[in-house]
Order: structure tokens, then sequence, then C-alpha cells
């Protein structure tokens, strides 16, 4: 194995660049936190005194010793960003989504495989605890033929906040927030699906943007639900999964973002979520069907695992652990998903390759 440390240069110091990627990079072999793009040098010196701090990312661009750069801006800035890193040689990383439309995401993924430089997105809620264990349990069939999928991620947050997020702007608003976490989930468990139908409110008082979504997703012999809102106090589950064999029910959400938040790194023990999830399963008898309840098997989440992935990607030439074919996927399902709210009704994907897996049928 090729021992190298590979410098990253960091766009961005806010929520997600402080909380989930700067940590998350000093975690992983192979990789240095070099440089960070901010406005507030002095929030990112106490956090890390070594680390250089530029006030502009065409200052980053133009240095020879970065190998790696992660964008954590606004969404609306993630195009001109990447566009320029990837021009100026470097492999890149995006929070997600990849962009704001489809059609940005393609020349993104156009002009690195024609420069031959990885780029990848941070879907990390392919390594939640709750999704890898339910993944786990289709995997293994424990719920026989999977019939129908609930998924949210709800919040109560009544206040209209001055963040970009809540502001009428490219990418703002719950479904480019939430959504990419959503429908990345999905396809990553069942595939493409074949058509979308989404419905967005807007519902807190002075609200600009859409803080409440529901998104139906079409798949042979299976519903797929999808929901987030700002304006939900009672915990939801944050899956409820039906099979013929029984049912997986999940509340509260991955601890790994709470972890970061309160300045926690990742440690043996890191991903493991102290409110398993519930299976109901079915168990003949005779002629009846007696129904058992028991908690489900918790597979650890695992954040540290993407730039553990982006390193052995860099240096040893695996695939990344996030496929840009995979990220403009999910974009182009929250692209087709606005056009199913503007037009009122289901739309199809074109060439969809939905690859629903038969989940060991019952």
């Amino acid at each position: 194995m090729k021992t190298q440390t590979l410098n990253v240069g960091l766009i961005g110091y806010g929520m997600a660049g402080r909380t989930f990627h700067a940590p998350l990079i000093q975690a992983a072999p192979g990789l240095e936190l070099t440089a960070v793009v901010s406005g507030n040098a002095e929030r990112v010196q106490t956090d890390y005194p070594e680390v250089e701090v530029l006030p502009k990312a065409v200052q980053l661009f133009a240095r020879r010793d970065i190998d790696l750069v992660v964008i954590a801006t606004p969404n609306d800035t993630h195009f001109p960003l990447a566009k320029a890193a990837l021009a100026a040689g470097k492999h890149v990383v995006i929070d997600k989504p990849l962009s704001v439309t489809a059609s940005e995401a393609r020349l993104l993924k156009a002009q690195a495989d024609g420069a031959e430089r990885l780029l990848s997105v941070f879907h990390n809620r392919r390594w939640d605890s709750d999704f890898l264990t339910l993944k786990a349990l289709l995997d293994e069939g424990t719920l026989g033929r999977v019939v129908a999928l609930e998924s949210r991620f709800d919040r109560f947050r009544p206040r209209v906040t001055d963040r970009w997020r809540d502001h009428h702007k490219p990418g703002g608003g719950i479904w480019y927030d939430l959504g990419p976490h959503l429908l990345d989930q999905a396809r990553q468990l069942f595939g493409m699906p074949k058509g979308i139908l989404l419905e967005l409110a807007t519902s807190r008082e002075e609200a600009e943007v859409d803080d409440d979504f529901l998104a139906l997703l079409e798949y042979d012999g299976l519903r797929v639900s999808l929901q987030a809102s700002s304006l939900v106090a009672e915990p939801t589950p944050r899956f409820r999964v039906h099979g013929t064999r029984g049912s997986f029910v999940k509340y509260g959400l991955d601890p790994q973002e709470a972890w970061l938040k309160a300045g926690r790194a990742p440690s043996p023990g890191w991903g493991l979520d102290a409110s398993p999830g519930t299976l109901t399963l079915a168990e003949e008898e005779g002629d009846s069907v007696a129904l058992t309840t028991r908690e489900a098997p918790v597979v650890p989440g695992d954040y540290a695992a993407f730039y553990a992935g982006i390193a052995q990607a860099l240096i040893e030439g695996t695939p990344p652990p996030v496929t840009s074919e995979s990220a403009l996927d999910v974009m182009t399902l929250l692209e087709t998903g606005l056009d199913s709210y503007r037009q009122g009704r289901w739309v199809k994907l074109k060439d969809s390759n939905s690859a629903l897996r038969r989940l060991h049928s019952s």
C-alpha cells in the first residue's frame, strides 16, 4: 500500500464545513486539511490553528500543493466553484447536492471525466446507522418482499431564519436540503424509479421557500413515500417498512450529526445508535400466523467511511464511495420532482433503469 498524504482545501466554514467536512477530513488516513477559504479566519483557527485561512477561492485553486478541493458552500455556488477547481486540475468533493440543475451537473461530470479528475458528492446519509441497518435487513430478506417504504426526516423549526436555505434563491428550500438525502437512500436500495410525484408546501409564517414536501416514487410492486417538514413537533418514524414477512419501524435520527456538532471526533465505538428499530415478524403456526416483536440488530453508522473512501480512491485508484453517476441520478430525481410539482401530476423518468431488487420473495 502506498504511503501518501493528500492536501485538502475546504471552501466554506459554515454548518456543513465546520460540523461535517473539516473533522471528517482530519479523521481520514491519507488526507490532511491544509487550507480553508472563509471570511471568518478567527473561527477556523480557533478550531484548527495549524490550518491556513484564505479569503478567496481563487487563491486556493492557484496553490500547487492542494490535491483535493471540498466545496461546502450555498447550493447555487457549487457549479461555478467546482468548474473552476476542476479547471485548475483539482479533484473535487461537493456537499450535496451536486448542483442546482441536472444540466449543470452533467457539465461538471463531463469536465471531470475529460480531465481525469475525481468528482464526488458528500451523500453522508448512506452511512447512517438506521439506513445501514435497513439495508442489511433487506439484503438478508428478513422482511420478505418489500411492498411499502416510508422515509421521513421531520424537524420542528417554526421560525424562519436568515440562512440562505430559507431565502428564495436557486437551491434553497427543504426539497434541495433534505430531498437529496432521502432520494439517494431510496436509489441505493431500489435503483431509479419509473416516475415521481412531488407536493411542496410553504407552511411557516413569513416563509419564502418550501418547508414541507411529500414525494412518491413509482416502482414495480412497491410504494415509496418520502416526507420532510419543518413543523413536526411530535416524533415520527424515520423509517417504516413493510414486507411479506413483517415490518421494520425506526424512530430517532442517526446520532453522528449531533456528536459532530458537539465536537466529538470518530473513534472506536463510533456510530452506534442507542435507539434500535423494531422488527415485527410473522411466524407460521399451522394454519395461523403469529407475530413476534423484537429489537432489530443495529449496524453502526460510519460517516468517516466517506473520506476514507475518497483517500483510497485517489491513492489506490479504487472507485469513489459516491460516484458522479449516482450523484447525477439524484440531481435528475430532484429536477424531475420539481417538474412534477409544477405540472401537478406524475412525471415519468426517461430511460429509467428501475432496478427494484426482488428481495427474497416469500
